[in-house]
């Protein structure tokens, strides 16, 4: 092998994971994988967009306002207020898992939320000259995403719904690092400290679902990786085998075993083989297939029944075992709830988690009718679940129907109009009709945007004149970028 060939060979799985980063271009993006990250994108502006009307996000708007005072990026939906990028990627990203309803993919994690706020942030504090195209977007968000995808392959762990660790603050974190790396045209070596230091700010304890903290997993994972990306362009280091060691990476899973990419002459990306769960009601995955196989046994129901006695046959997923939930982060997190509002109202949907549709004596009732069962077929895994709903009357009658793939899985992908029209239902909270559909048509046409900002100028609202942050300059110019 001649010598330049050698220096040039990866040395590592960290040094294949920068050698991609850098070295992937327009050229990697199918049409299937540009389809596929629109929807996304236009699903997860939507849900966010949705999310900042939430409890939690305006909790954590309210935090962030202390650094406004040198404001470079547009909080969505909010025109009068702006943020450094790091801080509108961490609010943007907590307002797109709010209500647990951004995409899921498998292995499990969420990985537009972690990605995108980072991306229109960026967008919106670069300078002017040059223009950063929709296409570059593109590739950004798809680096960011194939990141999350490879590590996430790395572990037998990870394969099913996780126990330990929220993965988007795991490996979401690296994949705003890897994104935010690609978007600013790091070089290999920076990208690789991007990648060490991203993964000194991963973790996020599972102990925290259902509460108004775990959508600050996804922002923080936004915000982390932009900061992680930022101090690598400015020069620091970390550990050049990160993603290679035990005590590196590998101390979020158990069963640890890295490998190095592919070339990127043979490369082609995750996305291409495997599609994305998009949501149809804001809830943890795993009820989709309860609230399906419900409707089902529904259809058999007169409305005089009585119900003596529900059972679910689901797999053993503690954190959604929820018999009694009190709050809407606990009904969004609980099996037992999704079953009982769709047998009760015929569907779930925004409302249904709203504090005085949670504490109906109906649903109470119901409540206490459920049981569950665990089939030891059932495992726990997205790709594989099932879901048996069982339904006895007191005539004596029980209807049973099973849900192996509920609408919205990536085998049963939602159709683009209905993709479309939750977006419409979802940013319509906050913005008006002509902003909601400047962005369907901008997103359906990313890759011939010639200027990807232009996205922002539809999420914050009434036009504002553009500025960009004195520390965010003295950053940015730091590095040309190309």
């Amino acid at each position: 092998m001649p010598q330049l060939a050698k220096e040039m060979a990866p040395k590592s799985v960290t040094e294949s994971f920068a050698s991609v980063i850098h070295g992937l271009n327009v050229g990697h993006l199918t049409d299937r994988v540009i389809q596929r990250s629109k929807r996304m994108i236009l699903d997860t502006l939507g849900v966010g967009l949705l999310g900042t009307t939430t409890e939690v996000f305006h909790k954590t708007t309210q935090y962030s306002k202390i650094y406004s005072s040198d404001m470079a990026s547009c909080v969505w939906g909010h025109p009068d207020l702006k943020l450094p990028p790091t801080h509108a990627a961490f609010v943007n990203g907590v307002a797109v898992h709010s209500m647990d309803f951004d995409d899921t993919w498998h292995p499990a994690t969420h990985p537009s939320g972690t990605v995108l706020p980072v991306l229109l942030a960026l967008s919106e504090a670069l300078p002017q000259n040059p223009r950063v195209s929709g296409l570059d977007l593109l590739l950004a968000f798809n680096v960011g995403i194939e990141v999350q995808g490879r590590l996430m392959h790395f572990s037998r762990e990870a394969s099913d719904i996780p126990k330990r660790f929220h993965p988007p603050k795991v490996v979401g974190t690296l994949g705003s690092a890897a994104a935010a790396a690609k978007f600013l045209g790091l070089d290999r070596t920076k990208c690789r400290e991007a990648m060490a230091i991203a993964v000194s700010y991963a973790g996020g304890p599972m102990a925290n679902a259902a509460t108004q903290t775990k959508p600050l997993h996804v922002g923080n994972a936004a915000r982390n990786g932009l900061e992680a990306t930022f101090l690598a362009l400015l020069g620091l280091q970390g550990n050049q085998e990160i993603l290679d060691k035990e005590a590196g990476f590998g101390a979020f899973y158990s069963n640890y075993a890295p490998q190095a990419l592919p070339t990127l002459e043979s490369y082609t990306l995750l996305l291409d083989k495997q599609d994305i769960a998009t949501k149809r009601f804001p809830a943890h995955l795993g009820t989709h297939w309860v609230a399906d196989a419900a409707a089902s046994v529904r259809k058999h129901l007169l409305p005089t029944d009585r119900i003596k006695r529900i059972v679910l046959r689901i797999p053993d997923v503690k954190y959604v075992n929820r018999p009694f939930p009190v709050s809407e982060h606990e009904a969004r997190h609980s099996f037992q709830f999704a079953a009982c509002t769709v047998l009760l109202d015929g569907g779930i949907s925004v409302q249904s988690f709203h504090k005085s549709q949670i504490d109906r004596p109906q649903i109470w009732e119901l409540l206490d009718k459920v049981e569950l069962e665990y089939p030891p077929d059932n495992h726990p895994n997205f790709d594989t679940l099932y879901c048996e709903v069982s339904v006895n009357l007191e005539n004596g009658n029980t209807f049973t129907e099973r849900c192996d793939a509920f609408y919205g899985h990536w085998r049963k992908p939602l159709s683009q109009e209905d993709l479309e029209e939750k977006f419409r239902a979802n940013s319509s909270t906050v913005l008006p009709s002509e902003s909601v559909e400047g962005i369907i048509k901008t997103v359906n046409r990313l890759e011939d945007i010639e200027d990807c900002s232009l996205l922002t100028t539809f999420l914050k609202g009434p036009h504002l004149p553009k500025k960009t942050s004195k520390c965010t300059r003295r950053l940015l110019s730091t590095h040309s970028f190309s």
